[in-house]
């Protein structure tokens, strides 16, 4: 996509981000929180935390937003970034945002010399799931999840 500029997000991100965020909740099915958007903002901000975000503009508007993880891993000798988030605005879709956002982590992967870069996404995500295959064959693997009923949602 022509004129989509990928960069590290900043404090000047953070309404367009929050838009982004509760458009990606909703996306999966989950009621965007203000208390954990407001905290996944902070630890984005902070230096010394290990969630990063970045933006995808284009004519100075924020169309997309990924958030992830860099952390360590007992099957690598360097760390490996988890892609927890991608989002892009339902009117920029299908012109390759999306495409602009892993590429620049598949980079920086490479630039950083992080050992793997990866994702989930839910089975029926097709058209992302279109994208995805491009870069990977699906790994195999299946999540399973065990939450905290006592835990702050």
């Amino acid at each position: 996509m022509s004129g989509v500029l990928v960069r590290p997000i900043d404090a000047r991100d953070q309404s367009r981000w929050r838009e982004l965020w509760d458009g990606y909740c909703r996306f999966y099915e989950r009621e965007p929180s203000e208390a954990v958007a407001r905290h996944a903002w902070e630890r984005i901000m902070d230096a010394a935390s290990p969630l990063y975000a970045i933006v995808a503009e284009q004519a100075g508007r924020v169309i997309g937003m990924a958030n992830y993880i860099i952390h360590d891993n007992t099957a690598t000798l360097t760390p490996v970034c988890y892609l927890q988030d991608l989002f892009v605005d339902p009117n920029e879709r299908a012109r390759g945002v999306g495409k602009a956002l892993i590429d620049w982590l598949v980079a920086e992967t490479g630039r950083r010399g992080w050992s793997r870069l990866y994702w989930n996404t839910k089975e029926n995500n097709y058209r992302a799931r279109g994208l995805y295959d491009k870069y990977t064959a699906h790994s195999g693997f299946l999540r399973y999840v065990v939450n905290n009923p006592s835990a702050p949602a």
